[in-house]
């Protein structure tokens, strides 16, 4: 097993509604690369599948294959890269998580994203980047999550996570129009 970089970064970004999370999920996913592994925690509807919908979105999946694994353990989707989705609610150890071929994934050909993964904490590699997903007790539409990215390459994936969204730019070499004050009218 390969070293551990000892790299890590930690941040919290709060989403006001299920479309931001989905946003931040597209983020994530335009981001991902082979060997990649998301470690997603939260309670029932803190906003996991959303995120997962987004990242795959991000990482060029066909809307129409994205489902939720629930009952099928692990679902592949084919994008710009694979983009393997597991959800672990329904896995009692880790010797029952074996058995579906979870372990194949972990560092493969794909990206892997792990709902439910505080579940089976021996189930991922300690380089990953865990996102802990939390209701706001006053405002439903609200969640706050806690990034957490261990090793080079997901502690970078954290930090852009973290950082704002990039605005929409003009494309180079295309000024803005000057702004025309309109005429007067009456007396100068």
């Amino acid at each position: 097993m390969a070293e551990m970089s000892g790299e890590r970064f930690t941040a919290r970004r709060t989403t006001r509604s299920a479309a931001a999370t989905r946003r931040l999920g597209a983020r994530l996913g335009a981001l991902l690369r082979p060997g990649d592994v998301v470690a997603l925690e939260g309670d029932l509807g803190a906003g996991k599948t959303q995120l997962v919908r987004g990242a795959c979105e991000g990482a060029a999946v066909p809307p129409g294959e994205v489902s939720s694994p629930t009952f099928a353990i692990v679902a592949t989707y084919g994008g710009r890269i694979p983009v393997h989705h597991a959800d672990l609610y329904r896995i009692g150890d880790e010797d029952e998580l074996y058995g579906t071929g979870f372990g194949d994934l972990v560092g493969g050909e794909g990206a892997l994203l792990v709902e439910w993964a505080d579940r089976i904490p021996g189930a991922l590699p300690a380089e990953r980047l865990t996102l802990r997903l939390s209701h706001d007790a006053t405002r439903p539409d609200v969640r706050h999550l806690e990034l957490d990215g261990v090793g080079a390459r997901h502690a970078a994936l954290a930090r852009a996570l973290a950082a704002p969204a990039a605005r929409a730019r003009r494309p180079a070499g295309r000024a803005a129009a000057p702004r025309r004050r309109p005429p007067r009218s009456g007396p100068r």
